[in-house]
């Protein structure tokens, strides 16, 4: 960010910050994480992120064929995180002093991101809300949990997610300053204050204000019918329930509590230089905990799932005995070829 107060960095916190409210300047360049470090897991999240969800795509299309409401929450999720980690590279790259220069691509690499970030915290809400039907309310939802109403309920969310991420894309751009080329988000003079104020407003209302508490009380109803039931499954459940709410938490809680300090920054309701520079680092910190999300959704909204794991087991022992089958044919045919007539 500059002290003219109409840039800032695509992400959220790499550059310095001098605000007009300060007696003297404050400079907020201060990195929570190693430039290097950041780079190496970025690297390593993209890697993981990408081959999980291409395996819940290649699963979801070619081994289940999208039969259900969950299913297409899947589908949706694993392209939202696959949206998220395709951006990483490019970060990492930026991370690395390795400027690509291009308006365009610094506008795809925020665009991205934050479509990615978007549509990802509201897939994740969506699926508490179709788990809180199907268990809940088994019977009264079997009309609306269908692949139908799955795919209506998606366009939405890519439609909120689209507007929500495109101003980012919009005010994205390279600036050169100080020998160096970075990516920010260039605000019109007159209106910088109301467009970062509205970006963490947005931020906030998604992460914290919409999706934290309809996500705590989907699982809070659900663990209250699974203590009711007596299923032999259901202390496996109530764990998978337990850990989706606290990775949710872990994951997404801090940074937008460091969103939200931003944002009494912003208001001048903290003012103070000490604050500037430890919301710049926590924001920093708790963004590069938010990305790895996009490695553990594949694992607890689809690995663990008996469904899908079932399914995929069919299809393998399809193959396996596929296989096995072309050996035998072709043992008997050359056992058949070598008799003679």
């Amino acid at each position: 960010m500059e002290d003219n107060g109409t840039t800032e960095s695509s992400m959220t916190s790499m550059d310095p910050t001098e605000y007009y409210y300060y007696s003297e300047p404050c400079v907020t360049k201060m990195s929570a994480l190693n430039p290097a470090v950041m780079s190496a897991l970025f690297y390593l999240v993209f890697a993981l992120g990408l081959f999980g969800n291409c395996v819940v795509l290649w699963v979801l299309l070619k081994v289940m064929h999208l039969k259900s409401m969950t299913d297409v929450c899947l589908l949706n999720l694993a392209l939202s995180d696959l949206l998220t980690v395709l951006s990483l590279p490019s970060w990492a790259l930026y991370n690395q002093g390795h400027h690509l220069g291009a308006d365009a691509v610094c506008k795809a690499m925020a665009g991205t991101y934050h479509l990615g970030f978007y549509s990802g915290i509201l897939f994740v809400t969506l699926m508490s809300i179709d788990r809180y039907l199907a268990i809940v309310h088994a019977v009264a939802a079997m009309r609306t949990r269908t692949l139908r109403y799955g795919v209506a309920v998606s366009l939405v969310i890519w439609t909120i997610s689209f507007c929500a991420a495109l101003p980012e894309a919009i005010f994205a751009a390279m600036v050169s300053e100080d020998n160096t080329t970075q990516c920010q988000r260039i605000y019109p003079a007159e209106s910088a204050r109301t467009w970062k104020l509205f970006r963490n407003f947005g931020e906030n209302t998604v992460g914290l204000f919409i999706s934290l508490p309809i996500t705590i009380y989907c699982y809070v109803r659900i663990l209250l019918v699974l203590r009711k039931t007596k299923n032999s499954k259901r202390g496996r459940a109530m764990k998978l329930v337990f850990a989706i709410v606290s990775i949710f938490v872990v994951f997404w809680v801090p940074y937008n509590v460091a969103v939200f300090l931003q944002t009494l920054e912003q208001l001048e309701i903290l003012q103070s230089c000490e604050a500037s520079q430890q919301i710049n680092m926590a924001l920093e910190l708790t963004e590069t905990i938010a990305l790895v999300h996009c490695c553990v959704n594949p694992v607890i909204y689809a690995f663990v799932g008996e469904k899908f794991r079932k399914c995929v087991a069919k299809y393998l022992f399809r193959i396996k005995l596929y296989q096995t089958t072309s050996i035998h044919s072709k043992a008997s045919e050359n056992e058949t070829s070598n008799t003679p007539l």
